[in-house]
């Protein structure tokens, strides 16, 4: 069965590890400190933004957070030809003049977080991006990026198959 992260059949790869989504998410969130900018809420792109989400709460010692849903990869190298927002949808009505950090776990090709982010400051919040990994490909730079590369990233998340 195929899933989709499964890069087996990829040698040219970036293999991120629990250690090292640890040290990335500190490192991460000393960039959003050291900028000044202080966010009152942390927004995730689901799916692949939930963990990178999460980590950022706490280390930047924020409460407050929600998620988006936002369907674009299908397989490794497969996305459909936009992205998608998915129900349950985000409580749009508590954001607005909020500052806003939008965590993802890469901006690839951008128009995920590119969507979402045009979407959060239509409801009138100051919005910021973090991301684990930016793309040389991505058409929307984030305001923090922990690596930039051009390979196919495993997540420890999402290396394994679902299980059966």
């Amino acid at each position: 069965m195929a899933y989709h992260a499964d890069s087996t059949e990829l040698t040219d790869k970036e293999v991120l590890t629990w250690d090292g989504f640890g040290t990335a998410s500190q490192q991460l969130a000393r960039q959003v400190v050291d900028s000044g900018f202080r966010p009152s809420i942390i927004i995730a792109v689901a799916r692949g933004g939930l963990l990178p989400a999460g980590a950022m709460t706490y280390a930047l010692g924020v409460k407050l957070t929600d998620a988006i849903n936002v369907e674009f990869y299908t397989d490794v190298d497969q996305t459909l030809p936009d992205p998608v927002l998915l129900a349950p949808m985000l409580d749009t009505e508590s954001i607005a003049g909020q500052q806003l950090l939008v965590v993802d776990d890469v901006a690839d090709s951008g128009r995920t977080l590119g969507l979402v982010m045009k979407l959060l400051r239509g409801f009138g919040a100051d919005v910021r991006s973090a991301v684990l990994y930016a793309k040389p490909s991505t058409i929307v730079e984030p305001d923090f990026v922990w690596k930039h590369t051009d390979q196919w990233i495993v997540f420890p998340w999402s290396s394994a198959p679902p299980l059966q």
